[in-house]
């Protein structure tokens, strides 16, 4: 049991983007020999700080090309507009501390 939790979570720790690895900074201590104790208290970890959606989102999911196109688009539209309502605060926030 204990060979093969390990292999899965190395061959897991493995298939991750390299951007996502940085992450392993997750630690766990087996006492007195008790490695079922062990695994699920780094799967609590592992939930609790966002790695296990990481890995299974990055394993399953799959966006199609098209869908990746309409994604950006959206997000390029959205920075767009949150940057113009920014410069427009920006102004409206000076002309009152002028006094204009």
């Amino acid at each position: 049991m204990k060979s093969a939790a390990a292999s899965t979570l190395r061959t897991t720790i493995s298939t991750l983007p390299s951007c996502l690895r940085q992450w392993r900074g997750i630690r766990v201590r087996v006492r007195d020999g008790n490695l079922e104790q062990a695994l699920a208290f780094m799967q609590r970890k592992m939930q609790s700080s966002g790695i296990e959606r990481l890995i299974k989102q990055q394993e399953t999911y799959h966006i199609k090309d098209s869908e990746k196109r309409v994604l950006a688009r959206k997000s390029l539209q959205r920075r767009i507009q949150s940057d113009d309502l920014a410069r427009k605060l920006k102004t409206i926030l000076l002309q009152k501390v002028r006094g204009l």
